[in-house]
């Protein structure tokens, strides 16, 4: 259940301002020069072209759910990749410290890939990226290997505008395991399916960078999740090729799996709701510190348009300081934000009355 109600927003910006009354699903914009454009959508007066909010029309179909279907290849690549990790970790003590820094600067630039390009850029539209950043996140978003930036955001649209339901993909209702991994294991619910293909996904068809990573999309995970990981190593400092497969390669990649997949399972079941107590994310700040900045969740349902996902700005959120930092170099701009104001008039009239992660 999510409450209707409405709301008047201020939207801050380089050079730019923006005022929204907003409902749950409709904007209506009044700008100011140079306006930021869009807040839970585009801030046009009509309903969001960017489907990132709640459908409470939604109804789940009555009678038996349809049967589980296990797809046994994933299940087996996932069970040797956490093999391969767990291996990972007992040849950590072979790995040299330039090793272990390399294997912590992949991490980072994986998660950002996923947290500020798929999540905060893509999927949400919360800021506005150059198109030299918007390869570097595509880049990063390869190095995670988590699906290409399009059928990330489509996926994570459909989670948001069906959260809890079965057309959501990692519905949290089926529990911590199916949240966390197991979505991956069995073949999508057809309501996950037959939604994801009504969303309006032209903002992503339009972008030449995430078209290209699509199209290209396997050969990149290839070079850029494995290769470089491994091979820059091997070549600059002399690391054996062993160590840098499995350090900086497999459990590298194993870890940022596990933060993120950690956002739909664990930020979903463990934590407290100071924003809207109607909705199942919680605020949990493990995961805010494994997934650089994700873990405020209660807040980033109740405001999926804040490019911060936060009310507390670089508060154990890295994925806000490094957009932060994008827009003062000058490579990202129009930064959506949830005025001071809603958010307490929010709190007050639908959260659970918990002390904030603040």
């Amino acid at each position: 259940m999510h409450p209707s109600h409405l709301e008047t927003l201020v939207l801050v910006a380089p050079n730019s301002c923006i005022s929204f009354e907003m409902t749950e699903t409709m904007v209506t914009a009044t700008t100011c020069p140079n306006p930021a454009e869009r807040s839970n959508g585009e801030a046009t007066g009509v309903r969001s072209s960017v489907e990132d909010v709640f459908d409470d029309t939604y109804k789940e179909r009555e009678g038996p759910k349809p049967p589980m279907q296990i797809v046994w290849r994933n299940v087996i690549l996932m069970g040797f990749l956490h093999i391969g990790a767990l291996y990972g970790f007992t040849v950590l003590p072979s790995a040299s410290v330039l090793t272990l820094a390399w294997s912590a600067v992949c991490f980072l630039i994986s998660a950002l890939g996923v947290t500020a390009g798929a999540h905060r850029l893509w999927s949400h539209r919360s800021y506005k990226a150059s198109v030299p950043l918007r390869v570097f996140l595509a880049f990063a978003n390869s190095m995670a290997f988590q699906n290409d930036v399009y059928e990330w955001a489509r996926d994570h649209r459909v989670h948001h505008k069906y959260s809890e339901t079965d057309a959501d993909p990692h519905n949290a209702v089926r529990g911590f395991f199916f949240s966390h991994i197991g979505w991956l294991l069995v073949r999508k619910h057809p309501d996950v399916i037959e939604k994801g293909k009504k969303l309006e996904l032209a903002d992503l068809r339009a972008d030449k960078v995430v078209m290209f990573q699509r199209k290209h999309y396997k050969l990149s995970v290839l070079l850029i999740c494995f290769g470089v990981p491994m091979l820059v190593p091997w070549y600059m400092w002399g690391e054996s090729l062993w160590v840098a497969y499995f350090v900086p390669g497999l459990l590298r990649y194993t870890v940022v799996l596990n933060s993120t997949w950690l956002v739909n399972s664990a930020a979903h079941m463990w934590g407290n709701r100071p924003y809207d107590k109607t909705i199942n994310p919680r605020e949990n700040k493990f995961v805010s510190f494994s997934a650089i900045g994700e873990g405020f969740h209660n807040y980033h349902h109740t405001f999926p348009f804040d490019y911060s996902t936060s009310e507390f700005g670089y508060k154990v959120n890295l994925t806000t300081c490094f957009i932060d930092l994008m827009c003062f170099l000058g490579l990202a701009s129009d930064r959506k934000k949830a005025s001071r104001e809603v958010v307490h008039a929010r709190i007050q009239r639908t959260g659970d009355g918990s002390p904030r992660s603040g």
